[in-house]
């Protein structure tokens, strides 16, 4: 039977596509849409055919639309480890990304991750968290803004500059209302996302926003399920850096990390040693045996990162073992 290893280089309106059969490698540019794309498949790529791409977020939902009813061995690779693994290259287009793509998948097929649909309620979660913080982006920016019509006042511009400002500020607030009640109500929806949330909720600092970055991440708690790897994934856990007997540094995080979910643990964090529960007891003991703070700020995240996968896994609520007075 032919190998067929298939690399796919996604933009906005086409796909360059590198397809290599027995060593023989062939390109093609077709458009990103669901007739041009169904229509390769069915003549280029036979049931077991290695199809592989890079997450590029909405550009890859016409693929996943075709490919999800296809049997096909699929791919979805990260960017940045697709970069780290190419080691000194030089140059770079569609064709040749295509090309990386294919040459990549056929080396680490067996080390890579099968590429599984997402159900009805996890697509329309990821989407609405998307438009939220789009929105909320925006809100920050125009808030920032206000600080710099007082520079105007001369003009006589700043009233009206400001008035016009807090409207756009409202509107935005009130389309962050309805897609935040969207979101709640695909999660309500959703028997066993309504039970994981409620379950992750009842860990103290976790909010509805951290509780639906954490599903749309971990796509229902189904795709990540050990906790130390999602604390790597939120660059949380400390790794060490030493070489030989000179060189030797306390351990620390990595920059690899998804930065808006640390930003949102670091807010339950935040929010949880405010509370009387046993994560603000262990932060208080620890810095007052003179522990820096924001090591064990972090070690808190990563406990409450620990704390959700417990329950959800355990399917209990969380107790608080503190006695409250």
């Amino acid at each position: 039977m032919k190998k067929i290893f298939i690399g796919i280089d996604i933009s906005s309106k086409t796909l360059d596509i590198c397809l290599k059969i027995d060593g023989t490698i062939q390109y093609l540019t077709i458009q990103n849409e669901l007739r041009a794309i169904g229509a390769f498949f069915k003549g280029h790529a036979p049931k077991g055919a290695v199809v592989a791409m890079e997450n590029t977020g909405r550009y890859n939902w016409n693929l996943f639309e075709v490919l999800s009813g296809l049997d096909l061995s699929i791919y979805v690779l990260s960017p940045l480890h697709l970069k780290r693994s190419l080691g000194l290259s030089r140059g770079k287009n569609d064709r040749v990304d295509s090309l990386r793509i294919c040459s990549y998948i056929e080396k680490n097929q067996h080390e890579s991750i099968k590429w599984k649909p997402s159900s009805m309620s996890i697509q329309k979660l990821k989407i609405l968290l998307a438009e939220r913080e789009s929105r909320v982006r925006m809100r920050g920016q125009l808030a920032r803004q206000q600080h710099d019509y007082r520079l105007m006042k001369s003009l006589g511009m700043d009233r009206e500059l400001l008035k016009l400002n807090k409207k756009l500020i409202e509107a935005i607030n009130a389309q962050l209302k309805k897609i935040e009640l969207d979101i709640e109500k695909c999660i309500m929806e959703d028997h066993e996302l309504k039970g994981k949330a409620e379950l992750a909720r009842s860990v103290p600092g976790v909010g509805k926003v951290v509780c639906w970055a954490m599903m749309a991440k971990t796509e229902g708690f189904t795709t990540i399920t050990d906790p130390r790897k999602m604390a790597c994934y939120c660059g949380l856990a400390p790794f060490d850096h030493q070489s030989g007997t000179s060189v030797r540094y306390r351990p620390r995080v990595s920059v690899f990390a998804d930065r808006e979910m640390k930003s949102l643990l670091h807010l339950a964090a935040m929010s949880a040693i405010r509370l009387n529960n046993e994560l603000r007891t262990y932060y208080r003991r620890k810095v007052g045996e003179g522990k820096n703070k924001m090591s064990v700020l972090n070690a808190v995240r990563n406990k409450i990162v620990h704390r959700i996968f417990a329950v959800v896994k355990n399917q209990t609520m969380y107790k608080n073992d503190l006695v409250l007075s």
